[in-house]
């Protein structure tokens, strides 16, 4: 997001005067929480979602803009999204499931023989995890998962691996209100915040306010043009719809060593200044911006995919 999305408003002011005996002097020190101005509201919103450890989001798709709701919580408190119907209604996946029979000697058989390699490749991972599992002392086994339940992880408004978005700020309260299904009921603070939370209070702050609609278009306009902000932001917030939402492919195009966080590493470079800055746009240069582009599009389609917006 490059551009800001608030703009602050300067007040003129005349020449001091001296006020005639008439007319009672304002007072400027007045504070603005008492006179029930806009920033006393969006202070109480702001707490609000401060004390519920709950977030208003804004996303930007091809499709539209909408409103959704996220939290971070240790990954032990959350019951992952369910997304068997999800994938069951997925023609792309449906395709891709190996279909397999048995010969007459009782062996397995891969009917469709594009996928045969795959399958065979997916099998001896596995093995291969099975094998170095067994083989790991128990005590780290323990150590590893208690530390990977303790780490935060995002979870968001969904509902069988679907992103709820909502075009307006009403109805999301009302979805809330409704006492509809949802992942986020899970949490400890919702029956709260259904209660208190109020349109007004939907009012997501800068950072939670992520531009997947301009990410294509930025990647394919050339290094001279790219944002940083932008590109930068809409990589955080597909790494948590990835991981939230269950996208695997996704998170695998991100991931560690991979072209896309090669840009997003270089991006960041350029942001933190200093030496950092200027390797970091060297890198940028050695980046494809077709090959961006393509990779985006990509990502930005798969999430598309999964929404389910409601009015």
């Amino acid at each position: 997001m490059g551009n800001p999305k608030h703009t602050e408003v300067s007040v003129a002011r005349q020449s001091p005067q001296r006020p005639d005996a008439d007319e009672p002097e304002l007072d400027d020190t007045a504070d603005p929480a008492e006179s029930g101005t806009a920033p006393a509201s969006a202070d109480a919103a702001r707490a609000l979602w401060d004390e519920l450890r709950i977030d208003p989001v804004e996303i930007a798709l091809p499709a539209g803009t909408g409103y959704t709701l996220r939290a971070y919580r240790p990954a032990r408190e959350l019951t992952p999204t369910d997304v068997t119907e999800r994938d069951e209604d997925d023609p792309f996946l449906a395709r891709r499931q190996v279909v397999a029979e048995e010969d007459e000697d009782g062996a397995v058989v891969i009917l469709d023989e594009e996928l045969a390699q795959e399958f065979a490749e997916s099998e001896e991972e596995a093995k291969a995890r099975g094998r170095a599992a067994s083989g790991d002392d128990e005590d780290a086994d323990s150590e590893t998962d208690d530390a990977a339940g303790d780490e935060e992880v995002p979870a968001f408004l969904s509902h069988r691996g679907k992103l709820l978005l909502f075009k307006t700020p009403e109805s999301l309260v009302s979805f809330i209100r409704s006492g509809a299904p949802h992942d986020l009921s899970q949490l400890d603070s919702w029956n709260e915040l259904s209660e208190r939370v109020e349109p007004a209070d939907i009012a997501p702050l800068d950072e939670d306010m992520y531009e997947l609609d301009l990410v294509v278009e930025n990647l394919r306009g050339g290094h001279d043009t790219w944002d940083p902000t932008l590109l930068i932001e809409a990589g955080e917030v597909a790494r948590d719809l990835a991981y939230a939402l269950r996208l695997p492919a996704i998170l695998d195009m991100l991931s560690a060593g991979s072209s896309l966080d090669d840009l997003d590493e270089a991006l960041r470079a350029t942001v933190n200044g200093g030496v950092g800055a200027f390797f970091g746009r060297r890198r940028l240069k050695k980046i494809g911006a077709q090959t961006a582009s393509l990779g985006w599009r990509t990502i930005v389609g798969k999430i598309s995919a999964v929404v389910d917006w409601r009015d």
